[in-house]
């Protein structure tokens, strides 16, 4: 069981500090807030406004720390919410099927997955054949004339 809490503090810390980089989080931090301040000592209100404010500084750590190339001061937003979480969930049973609601809600405002361009070359020499490089590439079929190559062998002489 502590393993799947972990898993979830670590999914829903991913979630939320994700979304904190996106447009999307004007909309869902009051959500986000009301979440984490639920079981804090104090009146709901007073905790969901320290609890905004904390979101709010993280967004400011978050944004600085990618506009400065800084992963590790990124991976340590994510990883300060997560230990957060995952004691919540640790002192209250219940906030696992919550956090799970919120995590669903929360689902069609996630970013999308990076788009990830990469640019090749080749340089010089002669093919003799097609050159392919990809990721998940299939369905290809290759139907050559069956020319032979007029390009000496190598070591013939």
């Amino acid at each position: 069981m502590e393993a799947e809490l972990t898993a979830l503090a670590a999914s829903g810390a991913t979630a939320f500090v994700g979304l904190m980089a996106t447009e999307a989080w004007n909309q869902v931090r009051g959500r986000v807030a009301r979440f984490l301040a639920r079981g804090e000592d104090g009146e709901d209100g007073e905790d969901s406004e320290a609890v905004d404010a904390e979101l709010e500084e993280s967004r400011a750590a978050l944004l600085a720390a990618r506009r400065s190339g800084d992963e590790d001061g990124a991976a340590d937003v994510t990883a300060e919410w997560r230990i957060r979480l995952r004691r919540a969930l640790r002192d209250n049973p219940e906030a696992a099927r919550e956090l799970r609601e919120l995590l669903d809600e929360l689902a069609p405002h996630q970013p999308a997955a990076p788009t990830v361009t990469v640019n090749n070359s080749t340089n010089g020499g002669t093919y003799y054949s097609p050159v392919i490089q990809g990721h998940d590439i299939s369905g290809l079929t290759f139907n050559g004339g069956g020319a032979v190559s007029s390009r000496p062998e190598p070591g013939a002489g």
